[in-house]
């Protein structure tokens, strides 16, 4: 009967890490789109880690492009835009507005780098 209970809080204790993370909320990483530039430029993710992009501009529409990802979204000034994304690789990705947005629109970009968990 002790080796029963034994093995039934060994498979509790393995399985409560598992909860925890399936419960878990993905984490929100605000970015602002103006005239030339995504604030913050350089993200840190952790491969297999979801979180929500939450964009925001504040002068004019912008686009969002991460084409390693397949990712592609409008950045509408007074609207927010959310993409959920779970990076399935690690290294260095580079992202660009994808809207001509003037003159200084072609050095619009920052990277998102994801590291192995």
């Amino acid at each position: 009967m002790k080796a029963y209970w034994h093995k039934c809080l060994l498979c509790l204790l393995l399985l409560t890490p598992l909860a925890a993370t399936a419960n878990a909320e993905p984490t929100v990483i605000v970015i602002k789109a103006s005239k030339f530039l995504f604030q913050p430029a350089k993200i840190e993710l952790k491969k297999g880690q979801t979180v929500i992009l939450e964009f925001t501009s504040s002068d004019r529409l912008h686009g969002f492009s991460l084409p390693d990802f397949a990712l592609q979204a409008d950045i509408e000034p007074g609207k927010t835009t959310r993409i959920s994304f779970t990076p399935d690789k690690a290294g260095t990705f580079v992202f660009r507005c994808s809207v001509f947005c003037g003159d200084g629109h072609e050095d619009m970009a920052g990277e998102i780098v994801v590291k192995d968990s």
